[in-house]
């Protein structure tokens, strides 16, 4: 038996022995039938003990209400004398009388081991504890509650469920005199409650962002309460996630909007005009614009103060944002640049050349050319670690950095890999063929296929995952929920009435309690438009 599951079968005792009960019989703890002969003629020569049917037979007779048992007297009984008159005297009790009895034996019972403990060192032992299990402690009695409202305790839970300390409690100073008030628990909860919504929560109607008129949105980003779109209308729109407004438009360019990214007020964009633009988000104003490319800016990755730009011109640029300087150039593809990461330190480029290149910015030299593919490569993931690379080929090639050597390939998918996000060794990818799979690229293994009745009827455009669910979304008009673990359908979040008819979703965004749409059609069946909806609770 673990640890966690002695304390289980405590907590259970100590509920029950808590709140006496008459219907269960004393008689339970004292009855000579369950009691082992071994220990009761211990101090007797075995074969000599005195038969039960003589003692009962003595007893019947000797035994009487009226006699009144001393001290000394019952002192000088043998154990199965002792044992044979408290069964008689529970059969001559009313069960009010034995009700009695119980509440003064059961104590004897109790073995409060954790009571008996350091609070260092009890707190230790409930760590090992699931946060429903100790839900259920604190349950058990007053000291138990105390030990397991422990704030520390509950932070470190959150830690194990990757859950950061909300805002709203940093904030909150007051706690109600007379209640241990654990800020760690009331998070775990918030968010337990928060993932219940995205399960199986009523959907309500999302808030509707209309803009871009019947353009295409092309690129979408969302932090904190602010989202911003771009589009082939060659402009950007700053809408707030809260109340839905446009808050700013911002226009510049002179032709579509296909990359961009947000970091606090920052925002950059890149189009086919050729340029890059920083923007501030607050303002509007538009700060630099960075000129070098020769064709359309279709990528970008942006990394504290500088953002790394991929073209069709077959170069990457490096920006330093607060300058608007070009730092570096870096040559060597032979065909258009389509994604590209950036972690600080390396860049690592994917291109139509069929080739993934590893570099080292500061001095422009290519560290390794990524060959194995056999089409164009048309996104990337790079941990630091890993490179892993989806190609229209239909393939999914892992990488080492630092030799440059392929560690993997990964083959399941029918067409091309348009979309993917990596997390620690898991890997998720999108496909035109409909499909999401998940994999580990430790392994190389596929550990779930998102398919079945449910599953995508049309390629899946975009993707999104934490560590209990996948979100997914697709030339079909729907956005779809997903249990990561088990790769099962968990439900449809948004449906278009013109889905299959020309109606897409072409991003999503999500964070915690809130998921960003970006739909339409080119078609004309969807109006352009970003939908909001918001799965966060009320802890008041």
């Amino acid at each position: 038996m673990t640890l966690a599951q002695s304390l289980r079968c405590s907590m259970s005792s100590l509920r029950v022995n808590y709140v006496p009960s008459a219907m269960r019989s004393a008689k339970h703890f004292i009855r000579l039938d369950e009691v082992d002969r071994s220990v009761i003629w211990g101090e007797q020569t075995l074969g000599t003990a005195p038969r039960h049917e003589d003692l009962t037979r003595s007893f019947s007779v000797t035994f009487m209400p009226e006699v009144t048992i001393s001290g000394d007297g019952l002192l000088s009984w043998s154990g199965p004398e002792k044992l044979l008159a408290l069964d008689e005297l529970i059969d001559r009790c009313e069960p009010t009388q034995v009700k009695h009895m119980m509440q003064v034996i059961e104590p004897q019972f109790q073995r409060d081991f954790i009571s008996l403990l350091p609070r260092e060192l009890a707190l230790h032992v409930l760590s090992f504890l699931e946060p429903k299990d100790l839900l259920q402690a604190a349950q058990t009695c007053r000291y138990w509650r105390i030990l397991a409202e422990d704030n520390l305790l509950w932070r470190e839970k959150c830690k194990e469920e990757g859950i950061d300390e909300p805002l709203y409690i940093r904030r909150k100073k007051v706690i109600k005199p007379g209640f241990t008030h654990s800020p760690w628990k009331s998070a775990y909860i918030r968010q337990h409650r928060i993932d219940t919504n995205w399960r199986r929560g009523d959907l309500k109607s999302p808030k509707v962002l209309k803009g871009h008129d019947d353009h295409v949105i092309t690129c979408l980003q969302f932090c904190g309460n602010r989202i911003v779109s771009g589009s082939d209308d060659n402009t950007l729109k700053v809408w707030s996630a809260v109340t839905g407004k446009c808050l700013r438009t911002l226009v510049g360019h002179t032709g579509g909007v296909w990359s961009s990214q947000m970091r606090d007020n920052i925002i950059i964009s890149g189009s086919t005009d050729r340029t890059l633009k920083v923007w501030n988000a607050e303002t509007g104003e538009c700060i630099h614009t960075l000129y070098g490319h020769t064709s359309t800016v279709r990528c970008m990755h942006l990394h504290e103060k500088r953002v790394v730009s991929g073209s069709r011109d077959a170069t990457l640029r490096v920006w330093d944002i607060e300058t608007g300087q070009c730092l570096h150039v870096l040559m060597g593809h032979v065909a258009a640049v389509r994604c590209v990461q950036y972690d600080g330190r390396r860049v690592v480029s994917g291109a139509y050349d069929f080739m993934v290149k590893v570099w080292d910015p500061e001095t422009e030299t290519c560290l390794h050319t990524l060959q194995g593919h056999t089409n164009r490569v048309y996104s990337l993931q790079f941990d630091g670690i890993h490179v892993v690379s989806g190609s229209l080929d239909t393939s999914i090639r892992v990488w080492d950095v630092e030799t440059g050597n392929c560690i993997h390939t990964l083959t399941g998918h029918q067409s091309l890999t348009s979309g993917m996000e990596l997390k620690d060794n898991i890997l998720v990818s999108g496909n035109a063929d409909s499909t999401v799979k998940i994999w580990d690229i430790k392994t190389g293994q596929c550990l779930q296929t998102l398919q079945g009745p449910h599953k995508h009827q049309s390629a899946v455009t975009c993707l999104q995952f934490n560590k209990n669910f996948v979100i997914t979304s697709s030339d079909d008009g729907t956005v779809k929920l997903w249990d990561l673990r088990t790769g099962e359908f968990i439900r449809n979040l948004v449906t278009l009435e013109s889905g299959g008819s020309g109606g897409v979703v072409w991003r999503i965004r999500a964070s915690n309690t809130k998921l960003v749409c970006a739909v339409g059609s080119r078609n004309g069946t969807e109006e352009t438009k970003l939908l909001v909806l918001d799965f966060d609770v009320d802890m008041k």
